[in-house]
This record gives C-alpha cells, structure tokens and sequence, in this order.
C-alpha cells in the first residue's frame, strides 16, 4: 500500500478515535493491585498503542518532510516571483523612460509642426497677397493698353483728317489760281465784266479767309499730333519700366556682358620669401554718372577681411574679354559698405570690351523680388527681399531654413544683386543682407602696380573696422 494513503487513513482512524472518545464519562486510571506473584511481561509483544505511535511518527515525519519540500518549493518560486518582479519593475522603468522619451519627441514635434504650419500660412498670405499685386499690375498694364490703343486710334484719324484738309487746301488752291486767272480776264475786259470781276474779287478775298483758316487748322492739328506721339511714346516708356523681365532674360543677358576681373597681387611673408596670390572675378560694368566701374565682393579679390592685414607689395587689376585686355589703375573700397570693391574703367576701354553697361536701379522698390547671381555665373535666381530700417542702404534677403529645405534659391555673400527691371541693385555683403549700390564714392583706394610706397596693411585695417561698424 502506498505510504501517503496509509498516512491518511492513520490520521483519519486517529481523528475518529479522538472524535468517538467520552471524555467526560472516562474514568481515571486506577492503580493495579499487585498480585503475589510477579507477573511476567512479554518483551516481544507489540501494543496497539506502540502501532498508532509508530503511525504518528510516521505520519509527523512525512509531514514534516512534505512541509520542508514545499517550503523549499514556496521559496523557489517566492525568488522565482521576486526575480519576475525586479524584472516587470525594470521594463516598466524602460516604458515610462521610453514614453517619456516620446511624449518630449511629441512635444517637439508639435512644435515644429505648428511652426511649419505658421510658415505654410505666412507663406500662403504672402503668395495670396502677391497675386493679388500682379493681378493689380496686370490690370494696370491692360488699361494703359487699352489708353494707348485709343491714343493711336484718335491719332489715325487725326491724320485721316489732315490729310482730308490737305485735299481741301490742294482744290482751294487750285481754285485761288482758277480765280487769279479769271481776275486777269476781268481786268482785260474791266470795261465789259467790271461787275463780275468786283464779284469775283469778293468770292477771292472769301476763299483767301478760308484758306488762312485752313492752315491754322492744319497747324493745330499737326501740333496736336506731335504732342499726341509724344503722350504715347512716355506711355510706352512708364509701361517698359513698370514690366519685370524674366529671369531667365536677365541671366542670358549677364552671360553675355559679364567680364573677368584677374587680380594678381605678391607680399614677402616672415621667412622673407615672396607669396603671391592669384584671383578671377567675373563681373559686370556699372554707370556712376559719366563714370564706369566693374564691381565685385571683396572676398573675390586678393584681400579679405578675415585674415590679418598684410603689407602687399605689388598689386596688378587686369580686365580682359574676348581677347581685349584693359589694365586698371586702381580699386576703391566703396563708402556705403567697403565690402563691395569697384575698379574704376575708361570709357575706351568700355567700348573696346564691347560689353554693356548698367545704370544703377533709381527705384529699387518697384519689386518686392531681386534676381541674385552668383559666383560669376554659376547660379541665379528670385529671392524676395524687404526693407531693414536701422540699417539704411540695406536690404534684407529672404535665407529662412525653409526655402533651403524647400530646394529654393539661397542667396550667398558676393552674389549680384539685379532688380526686375534689368538694373544693379547691389551686392550681398552677407548671406542674407544686400548693400544697395545707388552711388559711388571711395572710403579707400589701392593704387596698382608697385604698391610698396603705401600703406595697405593700415589700409585694409581701416576698411575691415569700417565693415563690421556697417553691421552694428
């Protein structure tokens, strides 16, 4: 018989005995008599109550032993459990991490999406409010058409009038030369016809009338027509200078024109031997008045104002297109910003290079957009651009991140700077600022050739002290 059953049926014999036993009625035990003889035991006899001990025992050792095992059992798992625990606690440390982590990436990203969403609506505005200016433009443009038709119809047919009163004057006049004929008969023949050569002597003097009114009208009617060509030619002019050109127009056109500026320049640096530098502009002309000048950044010069200043000793500027070489006797840091450099030119020199020459924009806000080129050729395109107030003489390019991103143009320092109309607005001084280029003045000049006579280095200190004053 298994052990575990016949443990249980021991206990549960056990636990009937103590059920069934009248405790109350059992009498005490009484001593037994001794009797005359010593009664014997049997040493090998075994008693019910030495089996139901024997039992317990048992019984209590099993129960013992189970208990141990499923202490050992109930601590195993407890350990199992608490490792379970640390476990869950440390994954729910890593989500709470993690979902802090994401709400603060959420955070972020609303941001950038309500910033994005702010852009798309100040962008939409602008495209909203710059449609409504061409369509403004357009209405204008129509209108003065529409003027300009009348203007030439009316003049056409002032001269369908002029030219009927030129027919008018032709037959008076043959008429006049009629009636001189028929006064010379008259007066043949005064005596017959004295009345009707005084008739025909007053239908003469008539007609005399009405052909000096036929040329004072006629008068009237061609200075009338003159001033009417007039009228039409200034319409057709404010019409030209209120037109934008296309860009692609305007970059064919400074292909075309631009010319190369080669700079080489030669100092002794510390260890006594001579550096000399090389450089290649490629630039247009501009017209200061009767003076001409080819401009440029002065990063695209030989000098910069991020290294120290240094003493040069030669400097040659040599202009060259197409296989016509002009040498220039100087280059003059400008006064609005002496960033921007301007090699003065020779009006023969002009001619033999035979490029055009810019005027400079005399109504730089027409536009609210500037065509930039930059790196002599390399790129160009529309960027808008809007006043800056505390530094008059600027204008602040549109570089926001998101024309970047959005692979728009992105204006660069040394970029030209053109306006719609085909004319030098300025020159980028940096990525994002535009000194506007209306004249022409020296704040410092460096004469070419032998340059060992002149000071450059306090030059060029002064010039750089003047730039960064400009920014302030």
């Amino acid at each position: 018989m298994n052990r575990t059953l016949l443990l249980i049926l021991c206990d549960f014999l056990l636990l009937t005995l103590l059920a069934l036993t009248r405790w109350e009625t059992a009498e005490p035990e009484r001593p037994v008599e001794q009797t005359a003889g010593p009664v014997e035991a049997d040493e090998g006899a075994v008693t019910a109550a030495d089996d139901v001990v024997e039992l317990m025992q048992l019984s209590f050792e099993d129960q013992q032993a189970e208990q141990a095992a499923m202490e050992a059992d109930m601590a195993a798992q407890l350990e199992a459990r608490a490792v379970e625990l640390a476990e869950r606690e440390r994954a729910l440390q890593e989500l709470e991490a993690a979902r802090n982590a994401l709400q603060a990436e959420r955070a972020t990203l609303s941001a950038d999406l309500a910033e994005t969403q702010r852009t798309a609506a100040e962008l939409r505005q602008r495209a909203e409010s710059a449609a409504g200016e061409a369509a403004a433009s357009r209405a204008r443009v129509e209108q003065l058409q529409r003027d300009l038709e009348a203007k030439e119809n009316e003049a056409a047919q002032t001269a369908a009038q002029a030219a009927q009163l030129a027919e008018e004057k032709a037959a008076a006049e043959a008429q006049v030369q009629q009636l001189n004929v028929a006064v010379a008969v008259a007066e043949q023949e005064k005596t017959l016809l004295r009345e009707t050569a005084q008739t025909f002597r007053e239908q003469a003097e008539k007609e005399r009338e009405e052909r000096i009114k036929v040329q004072e009208t006629t008068t009237q009617l061609a200075q009338g027509v003159g001033a009417l060509a007039e009228r039409s030619e200034a319409i057709t002019q404010e019409i030209r200078e209120n037109r934008p050109i296309n860009a692609n127009i305007l970059f064919s056109d400074f292909l075309l024109n631009r010319v190369p500026a080669q700079f080489n320049a030669a100092r002794i640096n510390v260890f006594g031997n001579e550096l000399t530098r090389n450089a290649v502009a490629r630039t247009i002309l501009v017209r200061d008045g009767e003076a001409i000048y080819a401009i440029m950044h002065v990063e695209d010069t030989p000098f910069n104002f991020e290294e120290p200043a240094s003493q040069w000793a030669r400097v040659f500027v040599t202009l060259a297109k197409d296989g016509v070489r002009a040498a220039a006797p100087a280059l003059h840091f400008i006064n609005r910003d002496p960033r921007i450099v301007a090699i003065p030119v020779e009006a023969s020199q002009a001619t033999a290079l035979g490029v055009k020459i810019y005027d400079m924009t005399i109504v730089p806000f027409r536009f609210p957009e500037a065509v930039l080129i930059s790196k002599g050729g390399e790129g160009y395109g529309e960027v808008p651009f809007k006043l800056e107030s505390d530094l008059p003489g600027y204008v602040r390019m549109d570089n926001r991140l998101i024309r970047r991103l959005a692979g728009d143009y992105s204006p660069s320092r040394g970029d030209l700077v053109l306006s719609k109309t085909g004319e030098l607005l300025g020159v980028m001084v940096t990525s994002d600022l535009c000194a506007m280029v209306d004249e022409i003045s020296a704040a410092g000049t460096i004469r070419t050739g032998d340059t060992s006579g002149q000071n450059l280095e306090g030059l060029l200190e002064r010039m750089e002290a003047l730039a960064e004053s400009r920014d302030r």
